[in-house]
Formats: C-alpha cells, sequence, structure tokens
C-alpha cells in the first residue's frame, strides 16, 4: 500500500521536469522604436550573457534592424562605412554604458530609413568585444548578442 501513495506523487514530478523542459525559459521586452524584439537568448549556445551585458536589456543580432545587420557587417569586415564619422570615438557622456578611459568605445552610424541626416540610431563597439545598440541616439542602450 505504501507503493501506491508515492508512485502519484512522483509521475506528477516527472510531468512538471518534462514540461518545463519542454517550455525553457526565456524573456523579453521592448527594445524602443525600430530595435527589434529584445530577447535574453534564442538558443542554447546563447544562454549565458556576457558579464559586460548584465544589468541592461539585451537584442540578438538577428533581430537587429536590418541596417544595424548591414552595419555590424560593416564593422566585422573592417569597412568601408558610408559615413564620414563612422569609428570615431564615442565618448560616453550620458554616462550609460559601463565608465572605460576614452577611446575605448567606436560609434557607427546605422542607416535611418527617411532620414536626411545620420539619423538617431548607432551601434558602439567597447575594444573588450562589446557591442551595444542604439535607436535613440544614446537616450537607451542594448547589449548585441552574437
Amino acid at each position: 500500500m505504501v507503493v501506491v501513495r508515492w508512485v502519484p506523487r512522483a509521475l506528477v514530478g516527472l510531468f512538471l521536469c518534462f514540461g518545463v523542459l519542454l517550455t525553457g525559459c526565456s524573456s523579453t521586452e521592448s527594445a524602443g522604436a525600430g530595435a527589434g524584439a529584445v530577447t535574453g537568448a534564442p538558443s542554447a549556445a546563447r544562454s549565458a550573457v556576457p558579464s559586460w551585458a548584465h544589468g541592461m536589456g539585451t537584442v540578438d543580432a538577428t533581430r537587429l534592424p536590418a541596417e544595424a545587420r548591414t552595419t555590424l557587417a560593416l564593422i566585422d569586415k573592417g569597412g568601408p562605412f558610408p559615413y564620414a564619422r563612422d569609428g570615431i570615438v564615442f565618448g560616453n557622456f550620458e554616462g550609460m554604458l559601463p565608465r572605460h578611459q576614452r577611446g575605448y568605445y567606436h560609434e557607427y552610424t546605422v542607416k535611418t530609413p527617411g532620414a536626411h541626416d545620420r539619423g538617431a540610431r548607432r551601434i558602439v563597439t567597447g575594444q573588450g568585444g562589446e557591442i551595444y545598440y542604439t535607436g535613440d541616439h544614446y537616450k537607451s542602450f542594448r547589449a548585441v548578442l552574437r
């Protein structure tokens, strides 16, 4: 009779564990205008958020606007860049990114459809491999996960 009492409990435990494995865990939040969906990690390979991105929103590189992905590809290649100011030092005067010495960060323009100037969108890179995206001209940033 004792065996019969623990069987239902064991089955419930197994079903709960199986359900958690099937559904997994993820979080989403709004990235702002034009930033694409913000995600924690779309795959197991990206489940760990890098230490430089802790405490801020993230966006997977594949979810960035097409123009931002084009800018990332140009950064990876080392250019050529379409805007004369691409690659200049980003001063981080707003203090939105972790503090580093001047020259640590560089910024690149992300083309904004319909804008007659450089627009508001930028990618900022750090010397440690960090990549940040802003769709609102430095008012907010998201860590870009690759």
